[in-house]
């Protein structure tokens, strides 16, 4: 679950963030998939952590 949040809100950030520095749409998209990756990761690590501690 932690994974799916991590990948949706990365890439809904990364984004706007391309778009903010006047990205066009293939800037958007690979900053919104660079984005979803890593927080995609960070989710994993969150939900390993957790499952180890519970």
């Amino acid at each position: 679950m932690y994974i799916l949040a991590g990948i949706v809100i990365g890439a809904v950030i990364g984004e706007r963030r391309a778009a903010k520095r006047g990205g066009n749409a293939l800037d958007r998209a690979q900053y919104a998939a660079a984005h979803g990756i890593a927080l995609g990761l960070v989710g994993l690590f969150l939900t390993i952590a957790l499952n180890r501690l519970g």
